[in-house]
């Protein structure tokens, strides 16, 4: 269909000009024809499905940006097919007449967290619903399975993995085609259960073409699967024994597999393309089911150009897939014979090139230059009314005599807002301009932003479509980012437009809503704490609003030690923000220690020293800074700076007061006196963590048992205070101990670790974790130097040079305890430059105490045993010979 605005916008005759755009019902009679055809293929006697070289007819694509309702249309495409009276009443009714359709929707997003082994047992999981043991594909599931989770039932990985809603039977079906295998075999009745010994005997029975398995003996690639290494690559093989035996299976049980998968983009991401081999290969591999994808670009497998990345390309290949020309409203996606690729709504960045390519075009080449498509192509976000506004701006250049440059395109189009706002009542625009200041929003935070007293006007901009949906989000909806954009930054020339004093009057409105929010929570949230910081922090900075709630809100984020990026965007790089309010002063304070977790202790310590320098924060604020460039002092060695300001901030007597004294406890146990470091430690309370500073003390003197009991006490006051980071730092310091000790306990205190650490960003007790695993494998030959190399990068990296000091400690004893002498005294060698400052000194001692060697008095080492050195000698030297005493057993 012509562009008619554009063909009437030029004298050029030779121009032409056409229009893509779609509808829902359109899609709709697309997979009604696409279905259709695909049943009356896989009918025609011709049709093989163990024939791996016709080319494939089973992809139907709809694809368009994020947000446009792919995942929508795909979760209402999966009802309809399941079942007709779900069907929205302007789709009609199918084609296909009476069959058996079994619909399955898998998700690929990453936040679904979906593998290429949860995709297939889908899929077999979708084909229990027919009640008919699939024999070839179980029996090689089942030793898949047995190989790759060996002791972990089905059953319970099903329930676990939340893939059990789709059908129980499949333990049950996999169990008795193992069972009537091992009875077609003769095996005894005890080996049914046992998948290798039926599998050598089923493969040598297909070899010799017995007649008791003649059922299975059709499947001509059955006995190769079977026989191949069943791992992830043979998996992807399987998906054509489950077709064949769909093939097989009487026509009164039949049924046709429709998968809908969502979100391809995830997999297919036209870089990595591991996944989307995989899946292809499932495509291909089951010629008679039929696969309906979704996601934000076209498939490209019907491309030649592609050879080498996936098993199967080309239009040879992919015939309906090769040809992507973007259809006509009236003939887009009408079944065989028609592309199977449809553009729904909003375009990728490829089919907006492609777009504006053959929008407007002479004599079949693109009229607009490749330099201004790309500009177009970039500030469009996929937004189709945005490029059609952008077609009619580069003929209007065209009438003005000029030649259209790429800058004449880099800005929003005003008359977006006026397109916008066109059909919205006065209380939608407000609410509309409202949000526009906020990231993401609910009817509520929309309703009180625009200071309304009532939820309708927001109701109803909810359903228009610029309004985005995330149901999984904090809060559900969000603007198309382009409308967004131009409505805060155009210049909005209709008549209700808001002067800049009405935009800062909406911009308290939605902070006060996001502080009331956070503060009305029934219990903490910590999701809800760090969403409401997020756009907190961007309302005040942006409109220079007060502090107010996000003062206590910074508190609160602080005080869990998780980390969560908090930073809004800034056009200033990181650290050389200008700081002129105090709500510019917090946002970089709180940027800062985020990105400690991911940058040199260096950097931190200078964009914590620009904040303390301008003075712009509350004391309590400043404190925070103070204290937090106390800590990156002390671990880029720092230790007379840390403790003045460990000690200015411990005498203010503000929040920080006690973690302050527990850094100056710190700062004498690197000093090595652990008495004063002790006795502090008795004085803390929780608040001062006193718990973990005694067990930071008692390790040093060997004493493992009494270290890991003080840990496990941190980390149940921890547990019982809702404290997820500190309770992680306690367990990740309890399993390092407990790994010098004894590497069988160590196991599940790792794993304990590791767990508590999932999802918080902790650098520093990761890195932790990880010295603490070394330990547990000490003595051993295996490849720990080579992971202790790969430790020191990550810590010279991070700027940790306490850890450094560890890490080396750590190398200690494992070459004391395979009485490595030479390998010794070159670490102890060391360690003696790492701890030249003093701190950390006695580090030197112990590395002396496990080798049992004797040295002169080491000069920067001042320790002050608990016990005297004696005794705190032979507890580590016991613990090298209990741990070689261990290898020895083993």
């Amino acid at each position: 269909m012509s562009d008619l605005r554009a063909l009437f916008g030029s004298n050029d005759r030779g121009l032409s000009a056409g229009e893509a755009f779609t509808n829902r019902q359109d899609q709709w009679q697309a997979l009604d024809a696409a279905l259709s055809a695909h049943l009356r293929h896989i009918a025609d006697s011709r049709f093989d499905v163990e024939d791996l070289e016709a080319p494939r007819s089973n992809v139907l694509v709809f694809h368009g940006v994020g947000g446009i309702g792919k995942s929508t249309l795909s979760r209402k495409l999966a009802a309809a097919l399941a079942d007709n009276t779900l069907m929205p009443t302007q789709w009609g009714r199918p084609t296909w007449g009476g069959e058996r359709i079994v619909p399955v929707r898998i998700d690929l997003s990453r936040s679904a967290d979906i593998d290429f082994e949860r995709l297939v047992l889908t899929l077999r999981l979708a084909l229990a619903r027919l009640g008919r043991p699939l024999p070839a594909f179980d029996l090689a599931l089942r030793r898949y399975w047995e190989h790759q989770h060996p002791g972990e039932p089905l059953e319970e990985y099903l329930r676990r993995g939340g893939l059990a809603r789709f059908g129980g039977a499949l333990p049950k079906q996999m169990q008795s085609a193992l069972s009537d295998a091992a009875q077609a075999l003769m095996l005894p009745g005890t080996v049914g259960s046992v998948i290798g010994q039926v599998t050598g005997s089923l493969v040598t029975a297909l070899r010799d073409r017995r007649q008791t398995v003649q059922a299975l003996a059709g499947c001509a690639r059955l006995a190769d699967l079977l026989e191949a290494e069943p791992d992830l690559e043979a998996l992807s093989f399987y998906p054509h024994l489950l077709a064949w035996e769909l093939s097989q299976l009487p026509a009164g049980k039949r049924g046709t597999l429709v998968v809908l998968l969502d979100t391809f983009e995830d997999v297919g991401d036209r870089t990595h393309r591991d996944m989307e081999r995989l899946v292809q290969r499932v495509v291909w591999l089951m010629p008679n089911a039929f696969f309906v994808v979704t996601g934000r670009s076209r498939l490209q497998w019907g491309d030649a150009a592609l050879h080498g990345q996936l098993d199967w390309v080309g239009p040879t290949a992919w015939p309906e897939l090769a040809a992507h020309t973007l259809p006509r409203l009236a003939d887009r996606g009408l079944g065989h014979g028609y592309g199977r690729q449809v553009l729904l709504g909003d375009f990728s960045p490829e089919d907006c090139e492609e777009y504006l390519s053959r929008r407007l075009a002479r004599d079949g080449r693109p009229l607009i230059p490749i330099e201004v498509r790309r500009v177009i192509t970039e500030r469009s976000h996929g937004l189709p009314l945005y490029l059609d506004l952008a077609v009619m701006r580069f003929l209007e250049v065209r009438r003005a005599g000029r030649t259209p440059q790429p800058v004449d395109f880099a800005h929003d189009f005003p008359a977006l807002i006026a397109r916008t706002l066109s059909d919205l009542t006065l209380e939608e625009r407000t609410v509309l301009r409202s949000v526009s200041l906020l990231d993401s929003f609910d009817v509520d935070l929309a309703t009180k932003a625009a200071g309304l007293p009532r939820h309708a006007p927001a109701m109803r901009l909810i359903e228009r479509p610029f309004v985005r949906e995330d149901p999984h989000g904090l809060w559900p909806f969000h603007l198309h980012v382009l409308i967004r954009s131009t409505i805060r930054h155009a210049d909005d020339q209709t008549d209700d437009c808001w002067s800049a004093h009405d935009w800062r009057q909406a911009a308290q409105r939605a902070f006060t809503a996001l502080g009331h929010a956070w503060r009305s929570a029934s219990e903490p949230d910590r999701r809800l704490l760090v969403g409401c910081l997020q756009q907190g922090l961007a309302l005040a900075r942006d409109f220079r609003l007060e502090l107010d709630w996000l003062e206590e809100a910074a508190w609160n984020y602080v005080g869990d030690s998780v980390w969560e990026p908090l930073a809004p965007p800034s056009v200033q790089e990181p650290g050389q923000a200008m700081l002129e309010t105090a709500t510019d002063a917090l946002v970089e304070t709180l940027s800062a220690l985020a990105r400690r977790q991911h940058e040199h202790r260096e950097r931190t310590a200078t964009r914590l020293s620009t904040v303390v320098d301008a003075d712009l924060l509350p004391t309590s604020l400043r404190e925070m800074g103070i204290y937090y460039l106390a800590k990156a002092q002390r671990d880029l060695g720092r230790s007379d700076d840390s403790r003045r300001g460990m000690q200015l901030v411990a005498d203010g007597g503000g929040r920080l007061a006690p973690a302050a004294r527990r850094g100056l406890a710190h700062l004498a146990r690197l000093a090595g006196d652990f008495p004063t470091a002790l006795e502090t430690a008795h004085t803390l309370g929780w608040e001062g963590r006193h718990h973990r500073v005694e067990g930071d003390v008692w390790w040093p003197q060997g004493d493992m048992d009494r270290a890991a009991a003080a840990y496990e006490a941190a980390r149940g006051e921890a547990e019982n205070h809702g404290i997820v980071g500190e309770r992680a730092i306690c367990q990740a310091q309890r399993a390092f101990v407990l790994a010098f000790a004894d590497p069988n306990v160590a196991d599940d205190e790792l794993q304990l670790a590791d767990q508590l650490l999932s999802g918080l960003d902790l650098r520093a007790t990761g890195l932790t974790v990880q010295i603490a695993a070394l330990l547990r494998d000490a003595g051993t030959i295996g490849d720990l130097e080579d992971r202790a190399s790969v430790l020191r990068t990550e810590i010279r990296v991070a700027g940790l040079a306490s850890t450094a000091a560890t890490l080396e400690l750590a190398i200690a004893f494992h070459h004391a305890v395979r009485g490595d002498h030479d390998a010794l005294l070159a670490t102890i060698s060391q360690l003696g430059e790492l701890t030249r400052s003093g701190e950390y000194a006695y580090y030197l001692d112990i590395a002396h105490f496990l080798g049992g060697i004797g040295f002169s008095a080491n000069p920067r080492s001042q320790a002050r045993w608990l016990d005297g050195a004696e005794q705190t000698r032979h507890r580590w030297y016991s613990l090298v010979t209990t741990r070689r005493g261990h290898l020895h057993a083993a």
